[in-house]
């Protein structure tokens, strides 16, 4: 190295600003999480700070500036610096020449959920994304990230690298990195173990009746049948953080880690236990889907508003279908536990009218402004990616299969997804996923992908089913009841009408979601007697429902209609022939009489 280039490398060395990240909780009762960031090298007259609207991984615009108070920033001579509000999450600082400044805030932080922030005297986790601002034009530059626990006997768990010889001190190589990694501050438990020659961490916070031994036993099994179909693991090491919380539910991917949320004593019975290993299959599916393998939409983040693509019905539902594939694979349950899963998840599609209304590909769109948005009219005009998602990748899988006898899959898409733009993480497009999925399935998918992605044709469960020796079967009770069209619950002491079906008796005789339910042919009725009372009629016969509308008092005439299908079950088909019963097997790994 010459001289000059030394001379010059220094130069850039001093005018690179570093950022410094200082994250306290002197009173953790507070709820308020106290901010340092610090900034030296500054060269401008202006310092722009950002705070994300989201986080990857949950498309919903959550304004995590709204927690954002005390903020107040100064030279590095402790002189203030003035500062304003550009937006409802940018702020700027006028820096008045200096090269180092220290801006203060502190962030309320009191839900508890794998999205957000949550500190109080039991411990403190944090999102990247709801705590921490970016710079515009330095989001690529390293950050390193300070810890100052409350109480000496607190530690800290984070994906993030440490920083040698700095105390609780860490490293993201950039602010994409950093909001992709949680911290958990506290006094979690910390269990290590190894799959596949790489180390691996669980810890969990809260009380409860989780069984870590055998969680991790299990958590080996999903590891090495994902990584089989992906054939590796492409991390160093990876960390499980999961929260035992009152009735908390839902996961986060990340990178090298996911966020787990978990009721504290939904771990003995076997049902639960077996939803919770799902949700640790699901968000570890993730680390390819989603992570690696995304959108073109999503392949930069713009994390000050909403990122719109059409293909989240692959990201989310496509790991939903595996979430309950992975278990049985790993021997976590059987086929016919399996089945059951995917019986209710049909159920579920099959009794939401907005199946009929709203197409998967405009279901994804519409994250941002739906999913997490629901109110009484969303089972009617709208879909949930991850379950139609599942339900279409399903179809897909045994299409594949079934065309190929199961010498192809689903698993070689996600493969070949793996290899086409995961390993490099170039965003895919609708285009390229349809290329992919033809490749594999060898047959033109251009109208299985209209009908029942673009479009809302209903989907043929059966004939997919057929050749491996399955039906779907609507159940009814054993006293059919005639169709109203309403859901009820008890609240405060109230009937209230949750939900009216579109174009079902109840909607087209006028009572509304919100109505509180008071009488049928004048008796009263309670949410809990309504089926009963209902099963004394026939269809067609005409009932009065009396109810409070908007407190005032009505009676409606109301003609029932036919009974539907209270449940669907996934069955034996009568006398399946020997080609289905091993294409069952080649599929599900037991014999097709072992789920009778």
């Amino acid at each position: 190295m010459t001289e000059a280039t030394a001379i010059r490398q220094q130069e850039t060395t001093q005018t690179t600003p570093t950022i410094h990240y200082q994250v306290a909780m002197s009173q953790p009762e507070s709820h308020l999480f106290e901010v340092t960031l610090q900034v030296k090298g500054w060269q401008t007259s202006a310092l722009d700070l950002r705070m994300p609207a989201w986080t990857p991984g949950s498309y919903l615009v959550r304004e995590y500036a709204r927690q954002v108070q005390d903020f107040s920033a100064e030279a590095r001579d402790g002189q203030p610096l003035s500062s304003r509000k550009l937006s409802k999450n940018h702020w700027q600082i006028d820096t008045e020449s200096a090269s180092e400044i220290t801006v203060r805030y502190r962030v309320f932080a009191n839900e508890l959920s794998v999205r957000t922030n949550h500190l109080d005297a039991s411990h403190g986790y944090f999102n990247g994304a709801a705590l921490f601002f970016f710079i515009s034009g330095l989001e690529q530059h390293p950050i390193q990230v300070t810890i100052v626990p409350p109480k000496p006997d607190w530690h800290v768990t984070t994906p993030l690298p440490p920083v040698s010889g700095e105390i609780h001190t860490f490293e993201a190589k950039d602010f994409d990195t950093l909001v992709d990694s949680p911290f958990e501050i506290g006094t979690q438990q910390i269990y290590n173990f190894e799959v596949l020659g790489k180390p691996h961490q669980l810890a969990i916070w809260g009380r409860g009746n989780a069984n870590p031994e055998r969680i991790i036993e299990d958590t080996k099994k999903i590891i090495e049948v994902e990584s089989q179909i992906y054939q590796g693991l492409p991390y160093q090491k990876y960390l499980f953080l999961l929260h035992l919380s009152g009735s908390g539910f839902g996961g986060l991917e990340h990178k090298n880690s996911c966020s787990l949320n978990y009721p504290r004593f939904g771990f003995r019975a076997r049902d639960k236990y077996n939803r919770f290993m799902q949700l640790v299959a699901h968000e570890f599916f993730h680390l390819w889907n989603v992570k690696r393998i995304r959108p073109e939409a999503l392949e930069t983040f713009d994390y000050e508003q909403e990122n719109y693509t059409t293909s989240l019905w692959f990201c989310e539902g496509t790991t939903s279908y595996y979430d309950g594939l992975i278990p049985l694979r790993a021997g976590i349950y059987d086929a016919k536990a399996f089945l059951e899963g995917l019986s209710k998840d049909i159920t579920r599609f099959q009794t939401t009218p907005g199946r009929k209304v709203q197409p998967l590909s405009e279901s994804s769109f519409d994250a941002w402004i739906k999913l997490y948005r629901r109110d009484a009219n969303s089972d009617n005009n709208q879909i949930s990616y991850y379950l139609k998602g599942a339900m279409v990748s399903l179809l897909l899988d045994l299409l594949i299969r079934a065309r190929h006898e199961n010498s192809l899959s689903l698993d070689d898409v996600m493969r070949q997804m793996w290899e086409s733009f995961g390993k490099e993480e170039v965003g895919f497009t609708s285009q390229q996923l349809r290329e992919v999925l033809e490749s594999v399935a060898q047959i033109d998918l251009g109208e299985f992908l209209q009908r029942y992605v673009d479009g809302t044709d209903e989907l043929p469960f059966n004939e997919y089913f057929q050749p491996f020796g399955l039906q779907v079967l609507g159940v009814e009770d054993e006293e059919p009841t005639p169709r109203l069209g309403v859901k009820v619950a008890t609240e405060n002491g109230k009937e209230t009408i949750k939900f009216v079906e579109a174009d079902s008796p109840a909607g087209r005789a006028g009572i509304d979601a919100g109505d509180e339910l008071l009488a049928v042919d004048g008796m009263r009725v309670t949410a809990e007697q309504l089926s009963d009372r209902l099963k004394d009629y026939q269809a067609d016969n005409t009932i009065s429902v009396t109810v409070f509308h908007q407190d005032e008092l009505q009676t409606h005439s109301v003609k029932l209609a036919q009974p539907q299908p209270s449940s669907y079950q996934i069955v034996p088909v009568d006398s399946p022939s020997d080609e289905q019963k091993k294409r069952f097997t080649d599929w599900l790994g037991e014999e097709l009489t072992a789920i009778k």
